[in-house]
């Protein structure tokens, strides 16, 4: 049972204040849970802890609707990460304002999972998450290193301040790059506006992190090939992303609509099918419980500047969009249907094994 209410008691309880959120949940499924919270038909305190318990129980298999299927039925069909489609993320999401990121993440402007083992913060977790990346593949002065899906330039202003290395970061908005370049100017940094795809030249450690979600599917034999091509023989690379071991989760319909068009999360077969012939896996490791705090952080943060951003043009209907991705992500990773995996591998397998790093 997933002991969740209507207008109970409990803070994971729903409260209803619009009666046609039933005609239009049971007309719709899932995409309708969203819609009808961000147009006001529901409160919820903690919609985290109501996520979570909804998948803990499996309710989710419990909708049988069409239109809750079409995402992944289409997302099978059609290349929805093309080249042609490539820099389509970029202007719906991470070009909506430096503003706006500024105020949700951390100093350094790190957009993906933060690693809590011994942080207690948000600013100290994405800290110790860009060492630990530097720490898996040997980071050394002097190296070069490709990032791809460079965002605005966190990690490649670490890896350059802190070890030294030359880096070149890609990524498909415009904003970002405006943003890293200004952070970057300092240090042997390149950041480029640039599909993954079109990367040339050789380097001796490729990472890509919070990126592998808008690759698709019908595309990853094609990025494994593009890092192959990028990766000195006898380097390392990194691959940090976000997957699920739930096929129904890979491309949730109300996410994919409103917050990530074209997203989706890989499957642990997807990605070996994927690196199979080109890659060695020395390492895999699942720090997925780590998301429930990161983004419990950011919303957070984004509750302590809300009048700040409504000042800005993040209004009320923009906020409980933001509200209920994000404790429902949270509220995912609690009740680990989404993962977080960093996986290291090398062309033809270290001579001498590879010491696992955590």
């Amino acid at each position: 049972m997933a002991e969740v209410g209507v207008d109970g008691e409990h803070p994971w309880d729903l409260k209803v204040t619009d009666q046609d959120f039933y005609r239009r949940l049971l007309g719709q499924g899932s995409i309708a849970l969203g819609e009808t919270y961000v147009d006001g038909l529901w409160e919820c305190e903690q919609i985290d802890a109501f996520i979570c318990k909804v998948l803990r129980a499996g309710l989710e298999h419990k909708i049988s609707v069409l239109s809750l299927l079409w995402p992944v039925i289409w997302s099978k069909l059609a290349n929805l990460q093309s080249r042609r489609r490539a820099f389509d993320i970029g202007k719906h999401h991470y070009d909506i304002g430096n503003e706006l990121y500024q105020r949700m993440l951390d100093p350094r402007m790190t957009y993906t999972c933060g690693y809590w083992k011994e942080a207690n913060n948000l600013a100290d977790a994405q800290e110790a998450k860009l060492d630990l990346v530097c720490r898996k593949v040997g980071l050394e002065a002097g190296m070069r290193v490709l990032d791809i899906g460079c965002g605005w330039g966190s990690f490649a202003r670490f890896a350059a301040e802190r070890y030294d290395v030359k880096v070149v970061g890609v990524t498909v908005s415009q904003e970002q790059i405006d943003y890293g370049r200004k952070q970057c100017a300092d240090l042997d940094v390149d950041l480029r506006y640039q599909d993954y795809r079109d990367v040339e030249g050789r380097f001796d450690r490729v990472i890509s992190l919070g990126m592998f979600e808008h690759v698709g599917v019908k595309n990853y034999r094609t990025f494994m090939q593009t890092v192959e091509r990028c990766l000195e023989d006898d380097g390392l690379f990194l691959l940090h992303t976000i997957g699920t071991n739930t096929p129904d989760l890979q491309a949730d319909p109300w996410t994919v609509k409103y917050i990530f068009p074209g997203g989706m999360l890989p499957l642990q077969k997807q990605i070996d099918a994927a690196s199979q012939g080109i890659f060695v896996m020395e390492d895999w490791h699942n720090f997925g419980i780590d998301y429930d705090p990161t983004l419990m952080a950011w919303m957070a943060n984004i509750d302590a500047s809300r009048e700040e951003l409504e000042q800005l043009g993040y209004g009320d209907r923009f906020y409980r969009m933001w509200r209920y991705w994000l404790l429902s992500a949270a509220g995912s990773a609690r009740a680990r249907r989404n993962q977080l995996w960093q996986m290291v591998y090398s062309k033809q397998g270290l001579d001498n094994g590879y010491t696992s790093v955590r």
